[in-house]
């Protein structure tokens, strides 16, 4: 595919509340290349689309999401209105329009994940080529890796994208996925010569866009993936 990678962050976060079929749904009326979400593991095992650890800042819950069981889970709202999805209906929503990526927020996720994406690829019409999966976890990055050799890994980082190049190399990822805050034009030059795709994050503002454009980035991921349609 041509061109800079548009992904909606947690679907379309901007506009509509983040993680929720919803949000995803209006990041698929834009026309996006892929969408990020984040997973974590539910009491009863279950992988359930949300970003915290805690239920507290998006839903009218409280609590640990890992101490909650699928049932208890699905009883509560986001935001009001929506509800908290599980990983295989986000799966189900997009399949065939756009590839995803799969961020193992949560503890013991690795394993969970790759079972389904394995039964997704073998029972429906995914291949590899649609998941990237991508963590702040080593260790779930190193489980998933040890599960399965042929999944594309993601190293995310706000800290240093030299370090996560070199545990790139030890996971035998194909991407490098830094923050907004450590990008440099040398260092997504650096990161693409050592075999990585760039994947940035979280882009909003039009000027940050078109600089990571000139930067030459390999995808942007953003809360208002409609702007990464927008010629500058």
């Amino acid at each position: 595919m041509k061109g800079v990678l548009k992904i909606g962050h947690r679907g379309a976060k901007g506009h509509v509340a983040e993680n929720t079929i919803e949000s995803i749904q209006k990041a698929l009326e834009f026309g996006v290349d892929a969408i990020e979400i984040d997973v974590h593991r539910c009491k009863t095992g279950e992988l359930v689309v949300i970003h915290d650890f805690t239920l507290d800042r998006t839903t009218d819950g409280s609590g640990e999401i890992a101490k909650k069981s699928l049932t208890e889970l699905k009883a509560l709202k986001v935001e009001e209105q929506f509800e908290i999805p599980l990983l295989t209906e986000v799966l189900n929503l997009i399949e065939g329009k756009c590839t995803i990526n799969i961020e193992l927020k949560g503890l013991n996720t690795a394993t969970v994940t790759s079972e389904i994406i394995k039964k997704f690829i073998t029972e429906k019409r995914w291949k590899y080529d649609d998941f990237i999966v991508s963590s702040f976890q080593k260790n779930e990055l190193f489980q998933m890796r040890k599960l399965d050799e042929k999944v594309f890994l993601g190293i995310l980082s706000k800290a240093s994208v030299m370090e996560a190049i070199e545990l790139g190399k030890l996971l035998k990822a194909s991407a490098i996925h830094p923050s907004l805050g450590i990008i440099t034009r040398d260092n997504v030059k650096a990161s693409q010569q050592a075999g990585y795709k760039v994947n940035v994050w979280t882009v909003n503002e039009p000027e940050d866009i078109a600089r990571m454009r000139e930067f030459g980035v390999d995808g942007i991921i953003s809360d208002f993936p409609d702007r990464l349609f927008e010629k500058k």
